[in-house]
């Protein structure tokens, strides 16, 4: 199932084609030809295969015909069925634009990335398939406002990257007043992204009018995805309040439902036997307070040991 988290990254690189090509060339130090146009392709490489392929995104840069096409992959965890599928999205991209193709993975664990940067061995003697990996200690931090007023979405990547670091405060304030001054949805959603990928610690120190646990999402991306989680837990709720009382049950359904849609959008899919944990919970002053720290913890680890630390588990 694409998470939340998976679903934001990828609109990064869609909002902004120009965020591809410019990364593998400044981040990575790879080189990058000339180009006065980036567009965003049909991302669907089946055509020379007998199967479905589908990468995340395609943006090609053309000045005239195509002088590079880049497949860019978001990868939240490991995954050894890409090993197998990522030299053909290369091979059949390089086929469809007829010419140089390279595949950007993007990779906001380190570990994942370590996994990701393996060179594939393909069979043929000698080529190994070797992608280009974007692991957070890559992404470049935006603290210059300016820099961020240029580029939004990379502000708000350098937020995901390293927004729980030192100096995570300048990050998050660079990528806000550029998010401001944005005047159509993306403005929004972004605000959305930094407020949930910042670290608490400089959450805490915003001049901001979001207090903590009760931000107002303002995008319709974010909104979405909580209305999502909200009717699902309503609908638990609401068969449980058969039991325990309507209005109690449909309470607590609402919040569980923020935080779990929260926990994925910060930090990917939320595994089964936390969700479970979240799930079995009656109390509502413990929910309360775990919607908060849905949106305050640095990791999922972290939520779940808070959360085992208030039911005594």
């Amino acid at each position: 199932m694409v998470s939340l988290s998976h679903e934001a990254l990828v609109m990064l690189f869609r909002n902004r084609p120009a965020l591809a090509p410019e990364l593998v060339r400044d981040a990575l130090h790879q080189p990058v030809p000339d180009f006065e146009q980036v567009e965003v392709k049909e991302a669907d490489l089946s055509q020379m295969t007998t199967s479905e392929y589908r990468a995340d995104l395609v943006v090609v840069l053309q000045p005239d015909a195509p002088v590079l096409g880049i497949v860019v992959e978001v990868q939240l965890g490991r995954d050894d069925d890409k090993r197998y599928a990522w030299p053909l999205y290369a091979a059949a991209l390089r086929a469809r634009l007829r010419c140089a193709v390279c595949l950007l993975v993007v990779a906001p664990d380190a570990a994942v990335a370590r996994w990701a940067r393996r060179p594939i061995e393909t069979g043929q003697p000698g080529s190994p398939f070797v992608p280009l990996v974007l692991g957070p200690e890559s992404v470049p931090r935006v603290a210059d406002p300016e820099v961020a007023r240029r580029a939004p979405e990379l502000a708000v990547l350098s937020v995901q990257a390293h927004g729980r670091d030192e100096g995570a405060l300048e990050l998050a304030l660079a990528a806000l007043e550029a998010a401001d001054e944005l005047e159509d949805e993306r403005g929004m959603l972004y605000c959305d992204l930094i407020w949930l990928w910042v670290g608490e610690a400089a959450r805490r120190k915003l001049e901001d009018p979001m207090e903590r646990g009760t931000y107002t999402y303002q995008s319709d991306f974010a909104k979405k995805y909580i209305a999502e989680g909200e009717e699902k837990g309503r609908q638990e709720g609401e068969k449980k309040g058969r039991q325990e009382g309507e209005k109690k049950g449909r309470e607590e359904g609402e919040k569980k439902g923020r935080i779990l849609a929260a926990l994925e959008l910060r930090f990917g899919e939320v595994p089964r036997e936390l969700e479970g944990a979240v799930r079995e919970l009656d109390d509502l002053d413990v929910l309360s307070e775990l919607q908060g720290l849905a949106i305050r913890a640095p990791s999922l680890e972290a939520f779940e040991a808070e959360l085992r630390a208030r039911v005594g588990g």
